[in-house]
Parts: structure tokens; sequence; C-alpha cells
């Protein structure tokens, strides 16, 4: 299990922009019969948490020398989206099922891309899961070789599902198919027509001018 250590937060409002320039982030922590508890999470830390586990896996948060397990509930960016303002972290119960999202992974390879050309198109990235902590996922297998032709799909019950994990899709939901690549349409451009009056004219000062250069 990934570990984080962080401190309590008395700073609140307006001040905590101090906190950005002490390298740490506004976070609250908070769950099913506990009492929220205002933190600081280091940045640098948090963010090498952050991008392992995600918002399915556990991580062990130590606050004054207690630990116990959270999952990243949501994480807030600033308008840019480069930078973390304020996280909630969801304390859990290990002997308490909990809901929450985690991120489908398509493995193998589909012939019907590899050999006819096909282009595949994804069209769920994530599942809602109920699980006992312990036994959540960090992510669900999607595996593409069972797509063999074109226009042929994976659906819901197509997703591996971990033993102690249920998962909220209707099994005939379409998650990826693979479609024909689109053609490149090659369009010619228009000659452009002399209108009969100009064509005329331009014949008939073509004549004049060799009736000129005869008289010459």
């Amino acid at each position: 299990m990934l570990k984080l250590e962080v401190k309590k937060r008395e700073t609140f409002g307006k001040k905590v922009r101090a906190l950005f320039g002490q390298g740490y982030i506004p976070a609250e922590i908070y769950g099913h019969g506990f009492e929220n508890i205002h933190v600081s999470l280091p940045v640098k830390e948090f963010g090498k948490v952050f991008k392992e586990a995600g918002e399915s896996s556990l991580i062990t948060i130590t606050i004054d020398g207690k630990m116990f397990p959270v999952l990243v509930h949501e994480v807030k960016k600033d308008v840019l989206g480069d930078k973390i303002i304020h996280v909630d972290l969801y304390r859990v119960r290990m002997d308490e099922k909990i809901k929450t999202q985690v991120p489908l992974h398509f493995v193998g390879e589909s012939q019907a891309v590899k050999e006819k050309g096909g282009v595949l198109v994804k069209s769920v990235e994530e599942v809602e899961v109920e699980a006992l902590p312990a036994d959540l996922p960090h992510e669900l297998e999607v595996d593409l070789s069972k797509i063999v032709e074109l226009h042929q799909s994976l659906h819901g019950s197509d997703i591996v599902v971990p033993k102690g994990v249920k998962i909220f899709i209707e099994p005939e939901m379409g998650i990826a198919t693979v479609i024909e690549p689109q053609k490149e349409e090659v369009v010619e451009a228009p000659v452009a027509e002399v209108p009969a009056e100009g064509a005329e004219g331009a014949a008939a000062a073509t004549s004049a001018e060799e009736g000129e250069a005869k008289k010459e």
C-alpha cells in the first residue's frame, strides 16, 4: 500500500495561499463515521503517490503518529489545469464496501486493426465498482484480441472482473469498437471556363492584331 505523511492544518480561507509557497496543498479528510480533518499535503510526495494510486488505490495516511487508509476522492486544479489547489481524501473502513471509479486498461492487439487497417474507438474509459477497500482493483482489463473483424465491438460483459468486485455497467453496453478507416476524398480543382462572349472578343482581338501586323 502506498504511504503519505501529512500534517494538520490550522490555516483557512485566503490564508491557505501561503501553503503553496511552502510546498503544501490544502486538503480535507472525511469519511462515514469519522470526524473531518483539515490537513496539508506535501506537493511533491502527493504528486508521486497520486500518479501511482489514482482514485482507486488505497493510500496509508500518517498524521500525528496515527495511520489509516484513504482514497483520493477529488483533486481540484487551477483554471489552467496545471496546479493542484485542493484535495479531498475519503477515509475508508476496511470492513465496509465502497464505490469508486476504476479505469479500464485495454490489453492485447486486435487483428481487425493489425491486419485490416481498422481504427479502434473507445467509448468507455472507466466504470464504477463496489468492493471492500482491500479488494479494490487499480484498473480493470479488457482484451482487445477478441476483436477480429471490422465493426466488431467489446461490451461490458468482456471486462475482466476480479473476485469480490462488482461493476456497474450493462453487459451489452459497448465499450470499444473497430471501424473502417476513413478514406480521404480527392477533390479536383474546377477548371475555369471562358464565357462565350469573352471567347469571341478574344478571337476578334487576335484577328485585329494579325491584320495590323500584315499592313505593317
